[in-house]
Order: structure tokens, then C-alpha cells, then sequence
């Protein structure tokens, strides 16, 4: 602009100078024509005069202008510079203005919710702590039929504890009016107190009766936090969390179906709302928690999806939209389901670096001994009076936790005789284990099952023939539990362990339980809402006839991981060909899946006496939501599923439990690289 405004003073000025120059020359012809010599001279100076005066006042008219001009261009260039500078500092503190008008009223709205929860913390803290030396009296009301309801409430004369009373009376009197049926959980208390059995005398019990033997529970301190919350009065509601999050997804729903150009005011509108509610809401899991701003920011959405929801009239076109997303989504999460399954099992069936190393030391070492490596044949093998164990195994690591738990859990460990076996690939490493860490007091036995001449000629191939990919359900170690009494013949009973569970009690008060002629002792599998819970038809296929002629559906199932066995029942009754019978039935057509657990269920059909729960928790390899209250007083706990503990699969929060009976100081499993 300023190039141009020079151009056309430029122009201005040779335009003026060409005026003049042609009039002046114009002139000087007239007059040299018609005027005599002696008066020209005398019009010369004349005429030079005027052209003097003329110049000077075209010279006056051309400074002004470019006077003007040039003030011309000193304004355009101070509005311009005015405004460049203006412009962005109005822009700005408007845009500030409206952004922290509402988070300032926020952020003191949030301060004044810390400052009262900190006082009231505070508050409970304290009456927690004066409180634990004694227990405030307990107030009795009556209804009109002499019904007590106890109830307890803090003395205090503040606003604050008039109401908390208040409150407590309105539940006082909703109880009382629910009837008198239901009893406290005082009452509950005392009277599963009073039915409590002793179990002290050398007789035999019943199933029902025998207890896993009591372990001293530590109750440590509570933590600050932890009294905090539960101090806290009244529960906690999570209403408007669930609304403010259905609104976010309504809101996004809305966007997904604007086109990807749209940036129309409802568009940004709609935009900026979903990020003012999901700041608001953040991480926020109940409705005290959240700021005094959301119930205004929620009303403001409601009011931007109401316009969208007007803009976006086409309902079917919308709801098939909707229907297509949600289809996608679906399939997606169906195909990560069904990969991730299929990793879950390949890891599963898949021996960590760690234990192969292991057991290749372990085989390594057993070969260069050159001492006797076979101990001799010891009395106390087959003294049917010692409690005898039997674990089946190729887990080098597993068998030492079960051996090492079952015997630290003992009160006698002189009468405990554990029987270990393996096959041929793995006895050197398992035998090499036990002989680099004997055990002080209980006597080991590895046995080789291919030494032991039990198992038929053709188990090998029969197990094949039931076209399973996983190792573990067609190994011979699986089903060499069905011919216990071959494999020990002196014994009359024996426990069963599989190589996944850890002991944390004495069992030696299984040994007097009474089975009333039953062959197996074991936790029930069969009631609905439990972690353990497993029907009959999941793994065996009734819809054949023949199974569905025999066996029926709704009997109640059992858990292999812990069992005793009478030997001398299970020999009376010949079960061993019964299993072989059956394993023959399944392999012509598909009766039940693969593995022992459906064969052990058809085998002992109405041979199973149940166990109290605690003799055998369930549940720890594939369920995280076994309580931690049922793990602690278990007498053993079982790993079942895929997800051992010794795996990177496993559940970390169940995995302490198994850590301590492993020795991780030992040079082996520090050279192999296994750690805690």
C-alpha cells in the first residue's frame, strides 16, 4: 500500500512539471511571433515574473498535498499497527474470560468440598481412635410387640450429629417395620458359635464333622486410610456418575454419526460439552466426589443433545447406524476374545524357559553322579498305618511346593510318606531334586510309572485317539490316578494331590474320617454362585443315550485337586475296570471331553462322600474373585485352570501363596534365572 501511495505522488508531480514546461514553451512561441524585439525582452521578464509567482503557488498547492499524503499514510499505518496489537489482546481476555469464569468458581467450589471432607475426616478419626478403648451402650427400642431392634448413634449436639441421629432413626424404624423373621448378625453369630462342633476325640467322624484344624489368624493394625473409610456414614451412591457417563456416550454416539467435515455450532457445540462433562467427571467413581459444577455442565449437555437431537430427525437411519457400529463392535471384541483364548492356552501348554533349564541341570547333575543314586526299598513304603500322599507330576518345581507345604503344614511329620510319580524323561531331574534337598523328618518315594508295569500296553495310543492338541490332557500321568490300588497294593487309603495346590493345614484328621462305604472324599463342585461351580453337562454330552440312560444331569460334581481314597472299597468294587470300560465308550464316539475330571465323575458316579469347602478352595488358576477370607482359612488351595502360578498367565494377587514354600535362594532356580 505504501509502494503504491509513492507511486502516485511520483505521478502527480511529473504531471504538474510537464504542465508547466509545455505552457511555458507555448508562451515563448506566441510572442516570439507576434511581439517586436524591443518588447520582448520587456515580456520576457514579465512573463518570467509571473511564471515565478505561478511556480511558487503550484510549488505551496504540491507541498500541501504531499503534506495530507503523507499524513494520510502515518494514520493508515498507526490503524493498522493499532490494530494487529489490539485485535489478539481483546480476543484473548475475552476467551480467558469465559474459560475461567467457570473453572475459577470451580476450583474454589472443589476447595471448599476438600476443606469440609478434611474436617469431617478428621472428625471420625478422631471419635475412631477415643473409641477403641470401649464400646458406647447400646440403645433398645420396642415396638408395639415388644421386638428389640439394637442400634447404636454417636452422641453429639452439632448440626451435623442431629442429623446423622435422625438418619438413624428413619433405618431404625424401616427395620422395624420389615418384621421380626429376619435376625442380626449378632444373633447369626452366636448361634453359628453354638452349633459348633469339638473335634478332639481319636473316634472316627462323619464328613460333615471333620474340620480343617484351626490356624491363629494375625489381625493387623488398620491404617489411617483405612479407618477413614470405614468411618465413613451411609453409602455411597454412584447415580449421577452413571447419568453424566450415559450422556458422554450419547454425545459421542451423536458425533460418530455427524459426516467428518461437519464443523457445523452444534457440531462444536456438542464437542465442547463432552469435554467440559468428562473433565468434570475425570475419574470420579461416586457422586461425592465430584464438583458443585456438574449438575450445570449436565444440564448443559442435556440441553446441546436436544439440539442435536432435532437436527438428527432420521430415527431409522440413525438407529441403523447405530445397529451397524454396534455389530462392528461386537465382531471386534468377539475375534480379540476368541485370539486372546487361544494364546491363554498355547502359553499354558507351553514350559517357561525357567524350569526347562531346571530340569535339564537337574538331569545333567543326576547322570555325572557316580554314587548310588537308587535309595533302597524302605518298610515304611507301604505301612498302611503312616499318612501316605501321592502326587502325579513332570513339574520338577510344583512337586517340591507341594512336598514342602504338606510337610511345614504337618503337626507330625515322622508319619507322613510322600509318594512322587513321574515318567521316564523326568525322574532323573525330579530324583536329583530330592536328593540335593532331602527331606528331614517324612520319607520320599520317586516312583517311574513306566517302571511300575500298571498301565495297559496300548494306553498310549488310546489316549491319542481322543484328538486333543493339549499335552497335558493325554499324558499317562492324567489318567494313572485310576489305578491307584495297583500302584500301592499295601495301602488302604492315601490322599491324592494334583501338583498345583499348596497345603496350609495339618490333614492328619482326614485319616479318621468315616467314608459309609464311599471310595472318595471331596469338595462338592454343585452349588450355583460359587467360583467352583461346575454341572455335569458341561463336560459330558448327555444327548447320548446311552450316557443319558446311566447318568443324570443335575448330580452334584466334585473337584479332583484333593481327595482321599479307601483303596480297599475301590478294590472290592473292581472301579479300575469300570474306568476302562467307560475310557473305551469314549474313545468309539464323543461322549465328554477330554481329560480325567469326566471320567472320574462317570467312575465314582454315587461313590463321592462331600467334604467341608475348606479341606480344598478352588478356583485360584481361572477365577480372581475368590474370596480372600475363604483362601486364608483353607486347608489346601488349588490352582485349577490354566493360569499356574509358576506361568507369566497367572493371577498376581494369588501368587504369594505358592511363593512361600519355594526356594528361591537355591543356586539352581538362581542360575535358571526363576525369581519371586
Amino acid at each position: 500500500m505504501l509502494w503504491a501511495i509513492d507511486s502516485v505522488n511520483v505521478s502527480i508531480h511529473k504531471w504538474l512539471l510537464e504542465r508547466t514546461s509545455r505552457r511555458t514553451n507555448q508562451k515563448k512561441d506566441d510572442r516570439s511571433k507576434f511581439a517586436p524585439p524591443s518588447t520582448i525582452c520587456v515580456g520576457c521578464a514579465v512573463l518570467l515574473l509571473l511564471l515565478r509567482n505561478e511556480e511558487i503557488i503550484y510549488e505551496e498547492k504540491f507541498r500541501t498535498l504531499m503534506n495530507q499524503i503523507r499524513r494520510w499514510r502515518r494514520i493508515l499505518i498507526l490503524s493498522l499497527l493499532l490494530l494487529s496489537v489490539v485485535t489478539p489482546i481483546v480476543f484473548l481476555s475475552n476467551r480467558i474470560k469465559s474459560i475461567t469464569s467457570v473453572d475459577r468458581g470451580e476450583f474454589i467450589e472443589e476447595v471448599s468440598d476438600i476443606r469440609y471432607k478434611t474436617n469431617d475426616d478428621l472428625r471420625l478419626t478422631a471419635f475412631e481412635q477415643d473409641g477403641e478403648g470401649f464400646k458406647e451402650p447400646k440403645r433398645i427400642l420396642k415396638d408395639d410387640e415388644l421386638n428389640p431392634v439394637v442400634w447404636s448413634s454417636v452422641s453429639n449436639k452439632s448440626h451435623d450429629g442431629s442429623q446423622s441421629s435422625e438418619r438413624d432413626k428413619t433405618l431404625v424404624l424401616s427395620e422395624m417395620s420389615e418384621g421380626n423373621s429376619n435376625k442380626t448378625k449378632e444373633e447369626q453369630a452366636l448361634v453359628s458359635q453354638q452349633t459348633t462342633v469339638s473335634s478332639h476325640t481319636a473316634e472316627k467322624f462323619s464328613a460333615k464333622d471333620i474340620q480343617p484344624s484351626p490356624k491363629t489368624k494375625f489381625q493387623r493394625p488398620l491404617a489411617k486410610s483405612e479407618k477413614n473409610s470405614r468411618a465413613q456414614l451411609g453409602p455411597a451412591t454412584d447415580d449421577r456418575i452413571k447419568e453424566i457417563r450415559d450422556k458422554i456416550i450419547q454425545a459421542k454416539a451423536y458425533l460418530n454419526l455427524a459426516l467428518p467435515g461437519n464443523n457445523s455450532q452444534i457440531v462444536k457445540e456438542l464437542r465442547v460439552r463432552t469435554k467440559e462433562l468428562e473433565r468434570a467427571v475425570g475419574d470420579a467413581t461416586k457422586d461425592k466426589h465430584l464438583s458443585k459444577s456438574s449438575p450445570q455442565r449436565l444440564k448443559a449437555m442435556e440441553i446441546a443433545l436436544y439440539k442435536v437431537s432435532r437436527v438428527f430427525h432420521n430415527c431409522p437411519a440413525i438407529a441403523t447406524k447405530l445397529h451397524a457400529m454396534t455389530y462392528k463392535s461386537e465382531e471386534q471384541a468377539r475375534a480379540q476374545k476368541k485370539q486372546a483364548a487361544h494364546l491363554m492356552h498355547l502359553a499354558a501348554r507351553t514350559t517357561p524357559k525357567g524350569l526347562h533349564c531346571l530340569s535339564m541341570r537337574l538331569t545333567t547333575e543326576y547322570f555325572t553322579q557316580d554314587h548310588e543314586r537308587a535309595k533302597p526299598f524302605q518298610q515304611s513304603y507301604i505301612n498302611p498305618d503312616l499318612y501316605h500322599y501321592v502326587v502325579f507330576s513332570d513339574n520338577v518345581l510344583a512337586c517340591a511346593v507341594v512336598v514342602n507345604s504338606t510337610i511345614s503344614s504337618s503337626k507330625d511329620p515322622g508319619k507322613i510318606v510322600f509318594h512322587v510319580v513321574t515318567d521316564s524323561l523326568n525322574y532323573p531331574s525330579i530324583s536329583m531334586w530330592f536328593i540335593l534337598n532331602p527331606v528331614s523328618r517324612a520319607t520320599i518315594q520317586i516312583l517311574n510309572i513306566d517302571d511300575t508295569n500298571v498301565l495297559p500296553l496300548d494306553q498310549a495310543q488310546l489316549l491319542m485317539k481322543q484328538n486333543s492338541s493339549d499335552p497335558r490332557v493325554i499324558s499317562a500321568l492324567n489318567h494313572a490316578r485310576f489305578y491307584l490300588p495297583n500302584i500301592f497294593p499295601g495301602l488302604d487309603k492315601i490322599v491324592l494331590f494334583d501338583h498345583d495346590v499348596v497345603v496350609q493345614r495339618d490333614l492328619s484328621r482326614l485319616w479318621s474320617l468315616d467314608m459309609n462305604g464311599k471310595v472318595v472324599g471331596a469338595v462338592e463342585t454343585c452349588h450355583k454362585g460359587e467360583p467352583s461351580y461346575i454341572a455335569m453337562d458341561t463336560l459330558i454330552n448327555f444327548s447320548d443315550a446311552w450316557v443319558a440312560e446311566k447318568f443324570d444331569p443335575k448330580a452334584c460334581t466334585w473337584a479332583f485337586g484333593m481327595n482321599l481314597f479307601d483303596l480297599k472299597e475301590w478294590r472290592r468294587q473292581n472301579l479300575t475296570s469300570v474306568y476302562l470300560n467307560y475310557f473305551n465308550q469314549g474313545i468309539k464316539r464323543h461322549l465328554w471331553k477330554a481329560g480325567s475330571l469326566p471320567l472320574g465323575w462317570l467312575t465314582f458316579f454315587g461313590q463321592a462322600i462331600p467334604l467341608e469347602k475348606r479341606w480344598n478352595v478352588v478356583g485360584l488358576g481361572h477365577e480372581s474373585g475368590v474370596k480372600a477370607g475363604d483362601i486364608e482359612e483353607a486347608a489346601v488351595i488349588h490352582y485349577d485352570g490354566i493360569m499356574k502360578p509358576w506361568l507369566d498367565i497367572r493371577i498376581d494377587k494369588y501368587k504369594r501363596y505358592w511363593n512361600i514354600h519355594v526356594p528361591y535362594h537355591h543356586p539352581y532356580l538362581q542360575r535358571c534365572n526363576i525369581h519371586d
